[in-house]
């Protein structure tokens, strides 16, 4: 049965593989990001918003129900950290409201608008992207991220508790180091260090990472299974948890 999905940061990384995945799936899929890409499939199934500002959010929202109506799932990928290196000094009053702005708020202000429609037809899912930093924060350049990933996390328990009642399953998704092509770009980055060897540059990430026992990165599609499962009707009884895809880098369980 073809259902109607709404997917943010879904023209590249986790985002693209969740769209294509979907749609392979024969579901109706909109999706949306900051930037309209160069070329897309589906140009009637997208919209350019910045969603880090309640603007773009409402217009999100606005475009969704003007193509497709009530949503049957949302999944928030959208998110990212533009913060400077140097610790906690270094992470200015902006940096914080930028951080917490596109990886919680933009979550919290869709459901808001987008959540009631799933509440009145008593059924839908929602789905958070998460982030492992939000048990292994790393310190440098990504403590506002990982706080406001951490605060998604315990935001998206809170709101499945109230919204199993009325048949709306809420999950969390917590990726690790996935092999993205932003990934790849800091892979290359990193290997001009090494003479250009990327597999010493990979190592060095895993190895930030306290090391990924799985011995290599998720791949985008990994994680968008992961996500179909969830939003499928196999998972009906799956609510208020959240899933670790991360190659088994957390060290507890």
């Amino acid at each position: 049965m073809s259902r109607r999905y709404l997917v943010t940061g879904g023209t590249q990384g986790i985002g693209e593989a969740v769209v294509n995945q979907l749609r392979a799936q024969g579901h109706q899929v909109f999706t949306t990001a900051r930037t309209r890409p160069g070329e897309l499939e589906h140009p009637e199934d997208f919209v350019a918003a910045d969603l880090s500002t309640e603007a773009g959010i409402e217009k999100v929202a606005a475009a969704f129900k003007e193509r497709l109506g009530s949503p049957d799932g949302i999944v928030h990928v959208v998110g990212g950290s533009k913060a400077p290196s140097g610790g906690f000094a270094a992470a200015t009053e902006q940096v914080w409201a930028d951080e917490l702005s596109i990886n919680l708020l933009a979550a919290v202000r869709l459901d808001r608008i987008l959540a009631p429609a799933m509440i009145e037809q008593r059924k839908g899912v929602i789905i958070h992207v998460t982030s492992i930093q939000r048990s292994l924060p790393l310190h440098d350049a990504t403590l506002a991220y990982a706080a406001s990933k951490a605060a998604l996390t315990t935001y998206s328990k809170g709101l499945s508790k109230e919204l199993a009642p009325h048949g709306v399953r809420v999950v969390s998704v917590a990726p690790g180091f996935v092999r993205t092509a932003a990934a790849e770009r800091l892979i290359e980055r990193i290997a001009e260090q090494y003479e250009g060897d990327k597999d010493r540059a990979l190592s060095f990430l895993m190895d930030s990472l306290g090391g990924i026992p799985l011995g290599r990165p998720a791949d985008p599609q990994e994680v968008a299974s992961l996500i179909a499962f969830l939003l499928s009707d196999a998972a009906g009884s799956i609510t208020g948890s959240e899933y670790v895809i991360d190659g088994g880098t957390i060290p507890t369980t």
